[in-house]
């Protein structure tokens, strides 16, 4: 039975194989071309509405701290010094955390602790962005008050926001690549007398790596694009402050609360070339992560 079965394959049409092939091969190269078709396109948009902003200031509208529509002047440094604060302030408060939480869920909690906790944490990630910023405005604002920042609104507060909303993601990634170390790993890492922590330190981390490193990407990606939960807490002034308790701004803040308003054509042009430069930064965000990936992976 077996080698009739063989002989009818043998007999079918090589060339029908070949032509259902080739459709195959078509199909999905013409659907991750329409991504990056589409990519390139909203890159071109952009580059074409911002064009009269660099033709006027250059590139010394990336350091040029000045924003005054009124006199047609503008700068993205505040906005850009803003969204880097707020981003790597939300990743030094939830990547212990998430990580944290997720050696918790993976090594200690019991099974049926862990999946209920682990809804829970799921269902974090699906809450809309402007949820969590009422959130801030009705709770974190006047804790920040009360802990002694003048306005409580500011950097510190939208950091806070963010590393709330890119919790879920850390934890959750952190813990699915920890349930992918292997058990043998581990029961020997055991068998020589390692405790817990030294068996989480010296051989759950390190396989993990690269999965983590990922996770953390993937949440300042997150991070540095989130809009109206930033909006609602970080204060919207475009000036630059070493003070964490001080308002600031975001790229993504500033295009949401002024583009409805954008009386001239040079400040419509100017929102554009920080959409722009927003873009450009994500895209050299996750090569970043490309590129230390690799590096991890080439390293095992």
């Amino acid at each position: 039975m077996v080698t009739a079965v063989f002989d009818r394959a043998r007999r079918v049409p090589g060339s029908r194989e070949r032509a259902g092939d080739l459709l195959f091969r078509l199909t999905i190269s013409g659907v991750a071309g329409i991504i990056l078709l589409a990519a390139g396109a909203l890159a071109w948009q952009l580059a074409r509405e911002s064009a009269s902003t660099w033709k006027s200031f250059g590139l010394a509208f990336l350091w040029t701290s000045t924003w005054d529509p009124v006199s047609d002047v503008f700068g993205v440094l505040p906005f850009l010094y803003g969204t880097a604060v707020s981003s790597l302030l939300a990743l030094l408060i939830a990547v212990p955390l998430g990580v944290g939480a997720a050696i918790f869920l993976t090594e200690l909690a019991p099974k049926r602790l862990a999946d209920i906790l682990m809804f829970a944490i799921e269902l974090l990630a699906a809450v809309p962005s402007v949820i969590l910023g009422l959130m801030g405005i009705f709770i974190l604002v006047p804790g920040m008050r009360a802990l002694g920042a003048p306005y409580g609104v500011g950097m510190l507060t939208a950091g806070l926001i963010l590393a709330f909303m890119v919790l879920p993601y850390i934890t959750t990634i952190t813990r699915e690549v920890l349930l992918t170390v292997p058990r043998p790993l581990k029961e020997a890492m055991y068998a020589l007398g390692g405790t817990r922590w030294e068996v989480v330190r010296g051989v759950s981390l390190p396989y993990a790596r690269s999965g983590i490193v990922g996770a953390v990407f993937l949440s300042l990606g997150r991070a540095l694009g989130e809009t109206m939960a930033v909006t609602m807490v970080i204060g919207n002034t475009p000036k630059i402050s070493a003070s964490l308790l001080a308002p600031g701004y975001s790229m993504a803040a500033v295009i949401a609360n002024e583009l409805a308003e954008a009386a001239s054509d040079a400040h419509l042009s100017a929102l554009v070339a920080i959409g722009l430069t927003l873009m450009v930064v994500t895209i050299v965000v996750n090569g970043a992560a490309r590129l230390m990936l690799y590096r991890l992976g080439s390293r095992k």
